[in-house]
């Protein structure tokens, strides 16, 4: 299986990008880790499409994406929202081609130093994904990171739920194959 994981940051310390990395690693396969860094566009205008057309790295973003088996995603929080540059990556491939997601089956998270783990953000992308022909099998938040995470889920409860919902997209994931 081909997994494709990020977090939907650009900061060079991402606690999301671990995160993502983490959870992508609970799965049976070839883990392709990308950073959003390398996928920077300009800032999305209709004004920009029409004179410049698609970024490349529009088009190689949803290469990616339609050659993966499954989405890693952990979402950050800016604001109570997506990060700028997450939501213009979406605003230029959802433009590009609506199905942003290729119906690939989906495992969106999120967490934050704080006690919310982006939890606005995750369910913004709760709602919007789907739209983009996301697959969303399991979602999960885990809060305040820096308490909760050494090298792994280090609270029992949280670490109790995150592994239940790993096993049910396993057996999920199992039955669409």
């Amino acid at each position: 299986m081909k997994i494709l994981a990020f977090g939907a940051s650009t900061s060079k310390s991402s606690i999301n990008q671990q995160f993502a990395h983490f959870a992508a690693h609970q799965f049976e396969g070839d883990v392709n880790m990308i950073d959003l860094n390398d996928f920077e566009m300009p800032v999305f205008s209709v004004d920009k499409e029409k004179e410049d057309g698609f970024p490349d790295e529009a088009h190689e973003l949803h290469e990616i994406i339609e050659h993966s088996d499954f989405l890693v995603i952990s979402m950050t929080e800016h604001n109570g929202s997506y990060s700028a540059a997450f939501k213009n990556t979406l605003d230029w491939c959802s433009r590009l081609n609506n199905s942003v997601f290729h119906e690939k089956p989906m495992l969106l998270i999120s967490t934050s130093p704080g006690k919310l783990g982006a939890k606005f953000s995750l369910e913004a992308a709760l709602n919007r994904f789907p739209r983009h022909t996301a697959n969303i099998l399991g979602h999960f938040s885990l809060p305040s990171f820096g308490d909760n995470f050494k090298d792994g889920i280090i609270n029992k409860e949280l670490a109790k739920e995150f592994n239940d919902l790993i096993e049910n997209v396993k057996e999920t994931l199992a039955k669409i194959q």
